[in-house]
């Protein structure tokens, strides 16, 4: 399949900081073919994850570690969280953005914010099933377990042992 007109004349100006700013600000996911160096360039970064939150998957691993680049995808898309490397994994409140958007990225929480009620909560008020990626004592919760089955009742194979006896919960079935 042929290249877009906008690709090719991206790939001939990548190296080209205006020329980029300009592109990605109509069409964010032309920062893919803009040169590594633009790539790491904060200010090109933010002009196309404002354009489209998803060019995160094109900035570099330098600019995935930026708290202030990340943050503004993820509070727009949630699933970018995907994207953030290992020095943001432990921010909560970076966190929290995205499972407003989408409780599935608590799949790529670490073990503690999995074992977070609040960050759980939150996750399974907006994608029930994803309590499978719960702390045990989590899957064990009340609260958590009414959240998670109000959502989705087929969540009810991944609630704690404890929880699936709650009389509540049966209720719900």
């Amino acid at each position: 399949m042929p290249k877009a007109q906008d690709v090719i004349d991206m790939e001939n100006h990548a190296d080209e900081k205006e020329y980029v700013l300009k592109q990605v600000a109509q069409k964010g996911a032309l920062l893919e073919f803009a040169s590594e160096e633009l790539r790491n360039d904060k200010e090109v970064v933010l002009e196309a994850i404002e354009n489209n939150p998803e060019a995160l998957e094109f900035a570099s691993d330098a600019l995935k570690g930026d708290r202030d680049v990340v943050y503004e995808s993820v509070s727009q898309v949630g699933w970018t969280y995907c994207y953030a490397k290992e020095n943001l994994l432990e921010d909560r409140e970076l966190l929290m953005a995205g499972l407003r958007q989408t409780g599935q990225i608590l799949y790529f929480a670490t073990k503690k914010m999995r074992a977070d009620k609040e960050i759980v909560h939150l996750a399974v008020q907006n994608k029930g099933i994803i309590v499978k990626y719960a702390s045990s004592e989590l899957k064990n919760d009340l609260e958590i377990g009414l959240a998670a089955m109000a959502q989705d009742k087929s969540c009810y194979p991944f609630l704690g042992a404890d929880l699936k006896e709650n009389e509540e919960i049966k209720k719900l079935l």
